[in-house]
């Protein structure tokens, strides 16, 4: 399909524009700017979740996604969190799933996550918290829980000296599991870390799995925050998605959500 018609497939769409505001994305001369960046990010696959079609739900993403970025390349994907549900012996076999992916990727732990920092990174090369650069941007991943599967704040000391090491990048992406502000039933209120990142204006969105009945864009402090669905799991939205981010050369985000064959919830940052 030509991008022209699979834009049309859109029901709704975001922009995080450069100047900090949010708009619809429909009629905005944003969808005809080249995109310089362009990444996606999926969450909460809970492989090896009981009565559950998991391998299947794996199968299925990670074939939407390569097909995306047959269509358009695609610079990175980044798996948010909750990637196996609560059981070590199923984290080789979600990392064989997703080792099936045809563009770099990341990933971040969830709650549901639970093994030690040391099994972790010795299975993706990853550690709970790090990040990476990618073309003049920065990536900030972090943990919002442990090995007990407890609810936690990100780490306010390693990002605070992350944001001041990126301080003169373009634009920062920050990507946790656990949403840090309580208006949903299953963020947490995490005051000290929200008012760190409204002191660097490059941060352009905070990326957040965990709640898989959330598919929107949420403001804070003028920081967006930007919910993906869920790819597996017994619960959430209808559908089973991701989300397409997409930078524009004049540093405008245009963002939406695969369902996954379809466009839908676009937006522009």
């Amino acid at each position: 399909m030509k991008r022209s018609e699979f834009l049309k497939n859109i029901s709704l769409a975001t922009l995080l524009l450069a100047d900090g505001s949010i708009i619809p994305a429909f009629g905005s001369e944003s969808f005809a700017r080249k995109t310089r960046l362009r990444f996606v990010v999926a969450s909460d696959g809970h492989y090896g979740q009981a009565k559950t079609e998991f391998e299947q739900y794996f199968a299925t993403a990670v074939s939407q996604i390569n097909r995306q970025h047959e269509q358009e390349k695609l610079d990175l994907c980044i798996f948010n969190g909750d990637v196996i549900h609560d059981n070590p012996d199923f984290l080789l076999d979600s990392k064989k799933a997703l080792d099936n992916l045809k563009m770099p990727y990341y990933v971040t732990q969830g709650n549901h996550d639970r093994v030690s920092p040391e099994v972790w990174e010795q299975t993706w090369k990853m550690p709970f918290d790090y990040d990476v650069i990618v073309k003049d941007n920065a990536f900030l991943f972090g943990t919002t829980s442990n090995i007990k599967g407890e609810y936690l704040c990100p780490n306010v000391s390693w990002f605070r000296n992350k944001l001041e090491e990126h301080k003169d990048k373009k634009n920062v992406f920050i990507f946790i599991h656990i949403t840090p502000v309580k208006w949903t039933d299953n963020g947490i209120d995490c005051i000290e870390f929200r008012d760190l990142l409204k002191q660097y204006k490059n941060v352009r969105g905070v990326f957040n799995g965990h709640d898989h009945d959330q598919e929107g864009v949420k403001m804070k402090d003028g920081i967006p925050y930007l919910f993906d669905s869920h790819i597996g799991g017994s619960w959430g939205t209808a559908y089973r998605g991701f989300r397409i981010v997409e930078l524009k050369k004049n540093n405008d985000v245009l963002t939406y959500l695969m369902n996954p064959m379809e466009k839908i919830n676009e937006a522009t940052i």
